[in-house]
């Protein structure tokens, strides 16, 4: 049997596992355990040597504690009461624009992203703050649940990013340039999300009552109360960046000062703590689960040579580049009905990625391109939180609201992805937008 025949044998039996609902980490093991089996004429041996030593490689990897520092960050914003800060201070500032509401909501998912990384956080946290405020301003169920819904997915595009974190150690690329080049493919999409709320509202006149105009001394103090926040996004992203800190000094900075502030502000106590080392824990060790079972599904993939064999079949097809880029998106958004982000982007990018680097794109440099596919993968991954039948996002701002039905919220998001799609295309067109900031 061929390496391609044997490994996308390995890759349907994971598929089969996934749609089964098993856990996404045992499938991926599963998958892995079975291309050593089978190429190894049923010796298990050297799936045992590999697995103990891909464990130790994994665990001793210093750029992974990145990963449940920022997660713990992101813990403290969620328990710590901060996104009613941020909702607020939006809220004074554009709350008296017509559809100010919704917009404010949206500024709020994005502000609460840029500290705790997580879309299903942010949605889940979000759905508590603003959509009651949504609905005594008068939005229509549909277009409230749709707004936070959508609005969620910024958590995991405005960095701190897990799913971006977890590309660049797949990659080997730069986290710091990852985060910088994701902040304008960011702005982009809360101003396309506000545009699709702008014209949704003045669609229909009834819903989205205006707010009365905020006093300065309103205002100011609302910037007061997220001026520490602001710091705190400034200290992680520009400490990056600017190399005063490597990405893991950063994030414990992040998670400290995310920590004090949810303290003072937001009033956590001992409980609340344990709430959020306890919660850290289990979403780290569910990460790093995952992250082995990838590891020994590309390692059983590359003994059957799968990925390299397709990579060269798809370089020398004749198809066009541009062409291969679009049926590997459209794929992500296939992906995205039946599969969560981190599950995507752990599958795909040891297939895919060789396959982009191996084509032309632009002229573009092989740093460049790795960084513009890697902000192009998270965006189309992003939309499958909000992509019916299964969008998490969906089913956690409908089960918040309650008294929304799950088809509601469903229709009421088909506008915001034409909004993701067309970002898309832009990005894809026009690599720049999203790589000019790293020129400074």
């Amino acid at each position: 049997m061929s390496g391609l025949a044997l490994g996308s044998i390995a890759l349907g039996l994971t598929m089969a596992l996934l749609i089964l609902r098993v856990h996404v980490g045992i499938t991926m093991l599963v998958g892995g355990a079975a291309c050593f089996w089978a190429a190894n004429d049923g010796d298990l041996s050297s799936l045992l040597f590999t697995l103990n030593d891909l464990v130790y490689s994994r665990f001793s990897n210093y750029d992974l504690a990145v990963i449940p520092l920022f997660v713990l960050m992101g813990q403290f914003a969620t328990h710590g009461g901060l996104s009613r800060a941020i909702f607020r201070c939006a809220s004074a500032f554009i709350g008296h624009w017509k559809g100010g509401m919704g917009l404010s909501a949206i500024g709020a998912c994005a502000g609460f992203g840029a500290i705790c990384g997580s879309s299903l956080a942010t949605a889940a946290t979000m759905s508590h703050v603003a959509l009651p405020e949504l609905r005594r301003h008068n939005y229509s169920g549909r277009l409230a649940t749709a707004t936070v819904a959508a609005g969620g997915t910024l958590g995991i595009l405005i960095p701190p990013s897990v799913p971006l974190i977890i590309y660049a150690v797949l990659t080997q690329e730069s986290i710091a340039k990852l985060f910088i080049a994701a902040v304008m493919p960011g702005v982009i999409a809360i101003v396309g999300y506000m545009l699709v709320l702008r014209i949704m509202v003045a669609r229909d006149e009834s819903q989205a009552t205006v707010s009365p105009k905020a006093s300065l001394a309103e205002r100011g103090k609302a910037l007061l109360g997220v001026s520490p926040m602001i710091g705190v996004f400034l200290v992680v992203i520009v400490g990056i960046y600017g190399g005063w800190a490597n990405p893991t000094e950063a994030a414990s900075i992040g998670a400290a000062a995310c920590g004090l502030l949810a303290v003072a502000q937001g009033g956590l106590r001992w409980q609340g703590i344990r709430t959020c080392l306890l919660g850290t824990a289990e979403t780290s060790a569910m990460i790093f689960l995952v992250l082995i079972g990838a590891d020994l599904l590309n390692s059983g993939l590359a003994l059957t040579q799968m990925p390299g064999e397709l990579a060269d079949w798809v370089i020398n097809s004749g198809l066009s580049p541009m062409l291969v880029l679009i049926l590997i998106l459209g794929l992500y958004l296939l992906l995205g009905c039946v599969m969560d982000s981190l599950a995507m982007i752990l599958l795909t990018i040891p297939i895919f990625y060789p396959m982009i680097m191996g084509l032309d794109y632009f002229g573009l440099s092989a740093t460049d391109k790795s960084i513009w596919f890697g902000i192009l993968a998270l965006m189309v991954v992003e939309i499958g939180l909000i992509h019916p039948p299964l969008g998490m996002n969906l089913f956690i701002v409908q089960r918040a609201a309650g008294d929304v039905p799950y088809g509601e919220t469903a229709r009421g998001i088909v506008p915001f992805l034409c909004s993701d799609l067309l970002r898309i295309a832009l990005l894809v067109a026009f690599p720049p937008l999203t790589l000019w900031l790293l020129s400074f």
